[in-house]
């Protein structure tokens, strides 16, 4: 039996940053958590915001879509969790979170009118979301490479 003092002797301290990068994509992605459950439930109050033309983008979604979406928003969160419990697991659940993104953006402004529907800060809003998930899967992959995350 493995001695509790030897189980995480490989473990390098956690830097300071851990935790705030951690806390902080726990919120983020807690936001992006309320916007699929309230575009999928269909919330009044939240979808008031958006335009009829909008609203008919969202709820056309085709299913295989809805799982894309689904899978970068619940992966991202997992992968916030996962990297406050130091887990190495925060890595591969921020890449299929960025890899499900890329796939949901390709339809969204590759193969439908996205960019049309949204206008330009939706562009802008999807660019900052993509450069947040890439930024979560270089930093959670050097976590593991220095041995943070084991």
């Amino acid at each position: 039996m493995a001695n509790k003092s030897n189980l995480f002797s490989d473990r390098t301290p956690t830097p300071w940053h851990l935790w705030v990068v951690g806390i902080l994509a726990v919120l983020w992605n807690a936001i992006g958590a309320f916007d699929y459950v309230a575009t999928q439930t269909q919330i009044e109050s939240y979808m008031a915001q958006f335009t009829p033309q909008q609203l008919e983008f969202f709820y056309g979604f085709p299913t295989w879509l809805v799982f894309f979406w689904a899978t970068a928003i619940w992966s991202s969160v997992a992968g916030s969790f996962a990297l406050l419990l130091r887990s190495r697991f925060a890595y591969p659940l921020f890449l299929i979170s960025l890899l499900s993104m890329i796939v949901t953006s390709i339809h969204n402004f590759g193969f439908s009118n996205g960019a049309e529907v949204m206008g330009q800060v939706g562009v802008i809003f999807s660019a900052i979301l993509a450069l947040i998930c890439v930024f979560l899967v270089i930093y959670s992959r050097a976590m593991v490479t220095r041995r943070v995350l084991t």
